[in-house]
C-alpha cells in the first residue's frame, strides 16, 4: 500500500487549494493502479494546536513536547510515501495555519546539542526520502516565490523532495473555488499527479 498525505493550509473547505490537492491525489491513485493508494487529507484549520514554543531541546523519543492534534499528523507524515502541501498565499507567504504547522515540524531536525554530527548543526530524525509537490493559490497579481521557498525549506526538514509546484491565479478574490472551473489548472494537476506516480514507481521505489 502506498500512503499519500495531503496537507491543506486553506481556512476554506472545498477551496481551490483543497480541490487541486484532491485532483493531484486522484491522479496519483489512478496512475498507480492496480496498487492500493491510501489518501489522507489533513485540513489544518480543523485542528487545534499551538504555535512552536522554541523549547530549546530535543523532544526525542517523542516528536514534540506538546500533545495536541498535531500528534496524529506527525505519525501520518512519518508514514507517508508521498506528500502534497497546499496553501493560499497571504502577504506573499503561506497561510497562518500552514506556518504554525511548519514551525511545529522543526522537531524533525532538532539542534545537535550533543554534537553527535560534526558536519551538521541539526539531527536528522527521518532518513527516508519521499516525493512531494506544492499547490499555491493566489490573486491576479499574486507572488508565489515567498510561499514556495517556505514550503521547500520545510520539505527539506521532513525529507520530502519537491518534485513540482502548481500555481493558480484567481481572478476573483470573492470566489474561493475558482479552480473547480479552470480546465488548465485541472490539466496541470492531473499531469503533476501522473509525474509523482511515475516517480513512486521508479526513483523512489524500495526507498
Amino acid at each position: 500500500m502506498i500512503r499519500l498525505l495531503s496537507v491543506s493550509g486553506s481556512p476554506v473547505p472545498d477551496s481551490s487549494t483543497e480541490y487541486l490537492l484532491r485532483h493531484i491525489a486522484e491522479s496519483v491513485s489512478a496512475a498507480l493502479a492496480p496498487y492500493r493508494v491510501q489518501h489522507q487529507l489533513v485540513r489544518l484549520n480543523d485542528l487545534s494546536y499551538i504555535p512552536c514554543q522554541a523549547c530549546g531541546e530535543s523532544p526525542s523519543p517523542r516528536w514534540c513536547f506538546f500533545d495536541d492534534d498535531l500528534t496524529r499528523v506527525y505519525k501520518q507524515l512519518v508514514a507517508a510515501d508521498c506528500v502534497l502541501f497546499g496553501t493560499p498565499v497571504y502577504f506573499d507567504t503561506v497561510s497562518a495555519q500552514a506556518k504554525m504547522f511548519i514551525d511545529r515540524c522543526n522537531c524533525f531536525r532538532p539542534a545537535d546539542f550533543d554534537e553527535r554530527d560534526p558536519e551538521h548543526d541539526f539531527v536528522r530524525r527521518l532518513t527516508k526520502k519521499r516525493p512531494g509537490a506544492i499547490v499555491l493559490v493566489g490573486g491576479k497579481r499574486g507572488w508565489f516565490e515567498g510561499a514556495r521557498r517556505c514550503i521547500a525549506g520545510y520539505y527539506k526538514w521532513v525529507e520530502v523532495v519537491n518534485e513540482g509546484v502548481l500555481t493558480f491565479h484567481s481572478d476573483d478574490f470573492r470566489c474561493s473555488n475558482e479552480a473547480h472551473r479552470d480546465s488548465e489548472a485541472i490539466r496541470e494537476a492531473k499531469e503533476l499527479g501522473e509525474r509523482l506516480a511515475q516517480l513512486l514507481k521508479t526513483t523512489y521505489a524500495g526507498s
